[in-house]
Parts: structure tokens; C-alpha cells; sequence
């Protein structure tokens, strides 16, 4: 399976384009200026003042975290992803400036990274396992290969590729160099990237010595810490040491997520990006079995994965807790970077349904609808006093915030919008697979000739597409994902009903030629979901859905203390659009009881034998990522279910 290229796709207005002027609009000048720490009474960044001390043209101290450095690499990739549908000189020109800097800062044997050369040099890559020099080089690498393919422009792949010269001369097998990988992974990934530009198998060759070597017998972690003497972060934790960087075992050996849940997922990426180039199978294995352990057992129905902020990891098995999550932004886009990797290695629609899952719902979530305020974390309930007053429950920010100290979610959310085009398609010989749904124009060549088509439809508000074929050849297929929250659909081609073999997710539809017009209809009903009786946070509670899109309640519309609410499914919903609220977003609303306080003196916190007295209202559930848009407040997913035993 290959990407069809985002300069192939233009993206007409709809859910999506929005999402990607929001981007180019806002995120990306606002970024930039709290790169150069410009944002009052916003956490600053240090990047760009780092940059500059790194090349000797100011005197200042290397500020903020140790892997500082990648929040300017993927902004740079962000900035680069949209130079490709979006004309932008002032951008690009505060790219060009970045990389100058870059460029500047780097030393002679092509080391680049702020915190070493501004701390003490000497002690490069002593500390994988802490330290995050070769996530910080990934994440710089992914950029130097973004914005050539946007723009031509050689200088900053130039930079990266002699850092992997270092890099590549430092680790291996061979008995001169370290054998080592990196604490946070990231590069595995990259490195592949820049073998699809460079096809220098030297690049392949060290992505796949990185995951190779991860947990192998002789822990290198554990000789590194020797040498520094120094202890385990998670030394005295629930953690056995080199298991917290999913380094506990050969990867190979590896089936159940754990650790800090963004390095897994990342880990997971190089994995099957390398597993493609080299079809090596146990590698494709790996990725079979932990998919499946991630989003069938441990991930949220939002699409956020990493259950609790210590470590801001996996947990085990069917554990969700709704209040404590973590949730953290990047990990849901990990998950939508994931599924892209994961279908190039085999179409399956599943892989498309937990993309929408992620871009409908636990990404964009992450942003508020002018975009700038982030969330760092996802919760799928919020009572803001308990985040203001109860530890265990500080790290829920009951709204977003201007900027982050560690500000890895925001630069991420926005390379992921901004590369969005890149998504909708993939093919595969003289097949075309549409995998999310939207307003577009794309015009890509396949093994048997050029095809172009249009789509128009309002997806994710309601189900109904429009596929016109403007240009075609003998033998091209059109496979049009199949969700499987779809209990009802339609499908003509010229107004009658097509042969179609559907196979693992996909409507495959045989010798479309130009003119062709396909209607393709999804119901999109209300519809409630419940957990695996397993889950215990969620049990006797049911979550609202419609299509993708994922609902919850909301202080500003149902009151308080949303607990207190309930619902019966089998009473029906009802679902208006409603234009001026929250952006333009479906409202769905259905009648409830809330437990009344009639009877209770505010001193008395028991009663014994005492029935609950229920009153009648209405409940009004909004689209899970618009919560947080109109003030602090409570909000809450899963909700109490009364009337007959479900």
C-alpha cells in the first residue's frame, strides 16, 4: 500500500478543511510565537532563544526540558505539511530562519541538540535512557523530510543527514560502536522516512538495528546507569525498570502494551514501517498482536490510550478509569500516525474506523475551536473543583491552557492536521482506497494509468457521499471503507445497485470509468455503546455515539453534578443541527432523570433506607472534542442508564 501524496489531494470545504485553516490560520502563527516566547503569561518555550545560544549568537543557559528541541522540529514539519495547500512566504520564511539557526548550531561531526551543546557536550549520548537525544533527532529528521518534499529545499535534510552519519557511526553491532537505543522512541520511524527519500539502505540498516537490539539480553540501559551512578526513575514503582521504556524483553517477544504509552505507540510505528520495507514477518506479528491488545483492551472510547498519569502509561487489561485518565493528546495521535502504518502494511477497514475514532474524537479533543488552548490530558469526566482541590486528580485541567512547559501536544496536533491530505487515500496497484471521508478532489496515477475523482459529502455530520469518477482506465477499482458502526447503508453506482465483494472493511467496486457517479449512504442513527462487563469503571453506564463521533454532557447545558443523571436508550434521541453552537455541530438530546436533592439537608451525608427521588428533564449530549468551549465546568461521558434490565 502506498500514501497517494498530499499534493494529489485538495481538500475542499467541510469538517476537515476546518480543521486545517484552524491550523494554518491560527496554530501555526501562534506556535511560532510561543517558540520565540512572544505569548504573555504563557509557559515559555526557550526554543528559538536555545537555537541561538547553540550557535554563538546570544549568551544564554539551555532553558526548558531536555528534549526542547522537538517542539520547533515538529512545528517545522506542521509548517512544512502546509506550504503544500497553502501559500504561505511569511511561514516559510520563519522556517528558513530556524534552519539557518540549525545550521549555525551544528557542530563539525554533525551533533545537533541544544540541551548537550548548552549543558556539557562531552556527555553526549551517556544518557539514552533519560535524556531523549535520538527522540529529539527523530523528530528533527521527520522535518527535514517534510519540508523538502513541500518545498525542494535540500538545506535542513543536509543538517539531519550528516546527524545520522553521527548517529550511524555511533551505534551497531559492530564491536566499535555503542549498542544502545533510545529511551523515547521516535527515530525507527523517521529513519524509514528518510530511507524513502535517500533508498540508502544504511538508513533501513539502523532503524532496524535500533529495534533489534531494544531488550536484548545484555540491557544497555542498565550499563548505562552503571557508568553514570545513577538509579532508575521508576526504581522504587510498579515499574521493572527497563520495562517503563518497553525495553524489557526483545520486541520480538513483546505482546501487551506498557510503559509510557506515546513511546509504545511510537515504537510500534517504526516497527511496522520496518516491517514493510524488509517484510519481515515476526516484526509484522509484533504489530498484529499489540494493535489488538491496544485498541481492544486498552484503549478509551474517545480513542485516548495511557490510563494513568504515573509514567503517563498503560496500565493492564480492561482497566478505564474515566477520572484519573491521562489520555494525552500526543498518544491519541501516535494512534492516528499508527493506523496509517498499519494499513500500508494490509488494508483493513478496521485500521480506518480507529482513525476516525482519533480524528473525530481523542485528537481534536486536544484543541479548542480557535486553536490556541490545548489539553495536555483527555479526561472523560471533569469535576473541576476535585482537579483544583484532590491530588490524585490534578493533573485533569478542568479548561485548556495557553502553553505547556513540556509542550509536545501542541506542535503534534498540529503536523497531524496539517498532513490530513495524505490520509484520505491510499493505493495499491490499480486500486483506490478511500479511508476518511470528505470534500476532496485527488488526481493520482496508479500501476494501469492516471484516475481522478471528486467527493463531496458532509461526513462527520451526517453519512451521505458523493462520488463522481472525472477520469479512469480499464480495470480501476474504487474500495470504500465500510465503518463498522454502520448498521444500514446504500450504495448505486449511475442510480443502480453495483456487484461489490466486501473484504475486511472495504467495498471494493470493479471498472469505474469516467462519468460514473456513486452514491454511497451510511445511516447515521443515535445509537448508545456499552463496555465489556470487564471494565468496572463502566458498569450499568452507556456512552452516546453517532457515526465517528463520540457525545457527552456538558454543565453549561444539563446543570451540575452530572452523576445525577440517567437515561433510558429505549426512550429514543433526537438529533438536530444546530449551526451557531460550538462551531456548527450535531446537538443530540433525549429525556432523563436526575436524582433530586429535595429532602436532603446539606449536613446529612447518609440516609438509611431511603428511596432516590428522580425528577424529569431533558438530557443534551455535544460532541465529545467541542467540550470546554464556553467556559469551566463539568463533563462526563459515560452516563447512568435506568428503565428495563439492557
Amino acid at each position: 500500500m502506498q500514501k497517494v501524496s498530499s499534493k494529489d489531494v485538495n481538500i475542499r470545504p467541510s469538517f476537515l478543511r476546518t480543521l486545517m485553516d484552524r491550523v494554518a490560520d491560527r496554530m501555526i502563527p501562534y506556535q511560532w510565537e510561543t517558540l520565540n516566547d512572544l505569548v504573555p503569561d504563557a509557559a515559555p518555550s526557550y526554543c528559538i532563544r536555545n537555537l541561538k545560544a547553540a550557535a554563538g549568537l546570544i549568551d544564554a543557559p539551555h532553558g526548558g526540558c531536555v528534549f526542547q528541541d522537538s517542539d520547533l522540529a515538529k512545528w517545522i514539519e506542521a509548517a512544512s505539511y502546509m506550504l503544500v495547500w497553502r501559500d504561505d512566504p511569511e511561514t516559510e520564511k520563519h522556517i528558513d530562519y530556524a534552519v539557518e539557526l540549525m545550521e549555525k548550531a551544528q557542530t563539525g561531526d554533525g551533533y545537533l541538540n541544544t540541551y548537550y551543546q548548552l549543558t556539557d557536550v562531552t556527555k553526549r549520548f551517556t544518557n539514552l535512557r533519560d535524556n531523549h537525544e535520538l527522540y529529539c533527532a527523530g523528530h528533527m529528521l521527520e522535518a527535514a523530510c517534510a519540508y523538502y518534499e513541500a518545498t525542494g529545499k535540500r538545506k535542513l535534510l543536509d543538517i539531519m543527514s550528516r546527524y545520522v552519519d553521527l548517529i550511524d557511526a555511533t551505534f551497531g553491532p559492530e564491536e566499535n560502536k555503542k549498542h544502545g537505543y533510545p529511551g523515547h522512541e521516535e527515530i525507527e520511524l523517521a529513519l524509514v522516512k528518510l530511507y524513502s527519500i535517500t533508498r540508502d539502505e544504511k538508513h533501513l540498516r539502523l532503524a532496524k538495528y535500533f529495534i533489534d537490539e531494544r531488550g536484548s539480553a545484555a540491557q544497555y540501559f542498565d550499563r548505562e546507569a552503571e557508568q553514570r551512578a545513577s538509579s532508575y526513575a521508576w526504581e522504587r514503582s510498579v515499574y521493572a525498570k527497563n520495562v517503563y521504556y518497553q525495553a524489557g524483553s526483545p520486541v520480538r517477544e513483546q505482546f501487551q502494551a506498557i510503559g509510557h504509552a506515546v513511546r509504545q505507540v511510537y515504537l510500534l510505528i517504526g516497527v511496522a514501517e520496518v516491517a514493510r520495507e524488509t517484510g519481515d514477518e515476526t516484526l509484522r506479528t509484533v504489530c498484529d498482536n499489540m494493535w489488538k491488545n491496544i485498541t481492544r483492551r486498552q484503549m478509551y472510547i474517545t480513542g485516548a490510550v495511557g490510563q494513568t498519569a504515573f509514567g503517563e502509561a498503560f496500565t493492564f487489561d480492561f482497566d478505564l478509569p474515566n477520572d484519573t485518565v491521562y489520555g494525552e493528546t500526543c498518544a491519541s495521535i501516535a494512534m492516528f500516525f499508527l493506523c496509517q502504518s498499519m494499513i500500508r502494511l494490509r488494508p483493513l477497514g478496521e485500521y480506518g474506523d480507529v482513525m476516525d475514532k482519533m480524528l473525530y474524537n481523542g485528537t481534536i479533543s486536544g484543541m479548542n475551536l480557535e486553536g490556541d488552548r490545548f489539553f495536555y490530558v483527555n479526561p472523560l469526566e471533569c469535576i473541576p473543583e476535585r482537579s483544583k482541590k484532590s491530588q490524585i486528580i490534578a493533573h485533569i485541567k478542568p479548561e485548556r491552557q495557553k502553553w505547556f512547559g513540556c509542550a509536545c501536544c501542541p506542535p503534534n496536533l498540529a503536523r497531524m492536521i496539517a498532513n490530513l491530505p495524505s490520509s484520505v487515500f491510499m493505493a495499491e496497484k490499480n486500486t483506490l482506497y478511500a479511508n476518511l471521508f470528505t470534500c476532496c478532489d485527488v488526481k493520482t496515477k496508479l500501476e494501469g494509468g492516471s484516475v481522478s475523482l471528486s467527493a463531496d459529502t458532509r461526513y462527520p455530520l451526517d453519512g451521505v457521499m458523493k462520488f463522481e469518477i472525472k477520469e479512469s482506465f480499464d480495470g480501476f477499482v474504487l474500495a470504500l471503507r465500510l465503518p463498522r458502526w454502520v448498521r444500514s447503508y446504500t450504495l448505486t453506482v449511475n442510480g443502480a445497485s453495483p456487484e461489490t465483494v466486501m473484504d475486511e472493511g472495504y467495498l471494493y467496486i470493479n471498472d469505474l470509468k469516467k462519468g460514473d457517479v456513486i452514491l454511497y449512504d451510511l445511516q447515521m442513527p443515535v445509537s448508545t455503546v456499552s463496555a465489556n462487563p470487564r471494565v468496572s469503571q463502566d458498569a450499568g453506564l452507556v456512552a452516546v455515539k453517532r457515526g465517528p463521533m463520540v457525545y457527552c454532557l456538558e454543565e453549561k447545558d444539563n446543570g451540575d453534578m452530572l452523576s445525577n443523571l440517567s437515561i433510558d436508550p429505549e426512550n429514543g434521541f433526537e438529533a438536530e443541527f444546530k449551526q451557531d453552537k460550538l462551531g456548527g455541530i450535531v446537538e443530540i438530546s433525549c429525556p432523563a432523570k436526575r436524582i433530586s436533592l429535595n429532602g436532603w439537608d446539606e449536613y446529612e451525608l447518609y440516609a438509611q433506607d431511603r428511596k432516590p427521588v428522580c425528577e424529569d428533564c431533558t438530557a443534551r449530549f455535544v460532541p465529545y472534542y467541542a467540550w470546554n468551549n464556553r467556559g469551566k465546568g463539568e463533563m462526563r461521558v459515560w452516563v447512568r442508564t435506568h428503565g428495563k434490565e439492557r
